[in-house]
């Protein structure tokens, strides 16, 4: 027992200086709030940190799991590899150009603090992105996005740490591969993917110049309508989407939730013709490529599931493409709930809804 009369441990790995906890319970490092026991678990503030574990004889070859700020990952059980808390910290201005300003976070810092900052620095561009939960690192393994922005529309590059060789790299946006909600850190070694790879230290972002506002979205186009306002500024564009997603949205700090559980699935024009026939309310998104992107969230409530539960997990009452945990839930009941919602609208619309979170 340390003095606080919790079951924590802390080691340092001989040499290395490296400070290493075990059994450390994970429930208020992910935002669903779920029960999982990390065996190992390593802070990462530095490439040398990472380094220094690589070097360790016990845990250098060990699988490892790298955690940001818990909002995309659903603990099923307990992680049987080391988690690396990354916690690298820092922003900066790397370059002002005529066409942009490039500005550096470390992965560590939290998304929505870093959005904030750039604005009150005079550097808008990031502004549609605003209150998504989680750290920068885990942004580009995500490829988040909302209210018409992805995250790639922005990227410049970043840099990773190799968790085999303890190289560290620098990755540009093609490097990546981003796709909706996925990159190349998302995937496994087997699909030419990085995940479990590869530890990302730092992000930097291309923040246009001259800014444009970023407004084809439904529920900006209200906000306008409402305001008036056709032509909003960088800061009431920000204020427009906190707004927004406080609205819909629980707060991951009352109610445990890890955002927009399933991904918006994409079909085809034929595909969403015949959807139509048969549900004429369907809300869809038509893309550049022909293709239509549905709105998962329909999907579900069309299905009845808004508000519904199983075990302590259950669909949030404001919003059907939440997740959330009713207090207590396990990771294995919140995996019930999201089955039991893919096969319900699969056996309805013969779509299959794909998660967005990882399932650990």
């Amino acid at each position: 027992m340390d003095s606080t009369g919790s079951s924590l441990e802390r080691t340092r790995a001989p040499a290395h200086g490296l400070e290493i906890e075990h059994e450390v319970s994970l429930r208020e490092l992910n935002s669903f709030g779920l029960p999982a026991m990390a065996h190992s678990l390593v802070r990462v503030k530095s490439e040398g940190d990472v380094r220094r574990l690589l070097a360790d004889p016990a845990y250098g070859t060990a699988p490892k799991l790298v955690l940001g700020g818990g909002s995309n990952l659903v603990f099923s059980r307990d992680p049987q590899a080391v988690v690396l808390r990354v916690e690298v910290a820092g922003r900066r201005l790397v370059a002002e150009r005529p066409d942009a300003w490039i500005v550096e976070a470390g992965a560590g810092e939290t998304w929505h603090e870093f959005v904030a900052w750039t604005l009150a620095q005079g550097w808008p561009g990031l502004e549609n992105l605003a209150l998504i939960p989680g750290t920068v690192g885990a942004a580009p393994v995500q490829n988040i996005g909302a209210y018409g922005l992805e995250l790639a529309d922005r990227f410049e590059s970043l840099d990773a740490v190799d968790l085999v060789t303890g190289r560290t790299v620098t990755l540009d946006a093609r490097a990546c591969a981003f796709g909706y909600r996925d990159s190349v850190f998302k995937r496994d070694a087997i699909d030419g993917g990085l995940s479990g790879k590869s530890l990302i230290t730092r992000v930097r972002l291309r923040l246009p110049r001259p800014w444009t506002p970023v407004l084809g979205y439904l529920d900006l186009e209200r906000r306008m309508n409402e305001t008036g306002n056709r032509a909003p500024d960088a800061r009431t564009l920000f204020d427009w989407v906190c707004a927004i997603r406080r609205a819909k949205l629980p707060d991951p700090a009352q109610i445990g939730n890890a955002g927009s559980f399933f991904k918006n699935p994409i079909v085809s024009a034929e595909q969403c013709r015949d959807i139509i026939g048969r549900d004429p309310e369907i809300v869809h998104y038509p893309l550049p490529d022909g293709r239509v992107k549905l709105a998962a969230g329909w999907l579900i409530d069309a299905c009845g599931w808004k508000g519904k539960s199983v075990g302590r997990a259950g669909v949030y009452e404001r919003q059907a493409l939440v997740l959330v945990n009713r207090g207590g839930a396990t990771g294995a009941e919140v995996v019930a709930l999201a089955r039991a919602i893919q096969e319900s609208v699969y056996g309805r619309f013969g779509i299959r809804l794909e998660p967005e979170p990882v399932i650990v």
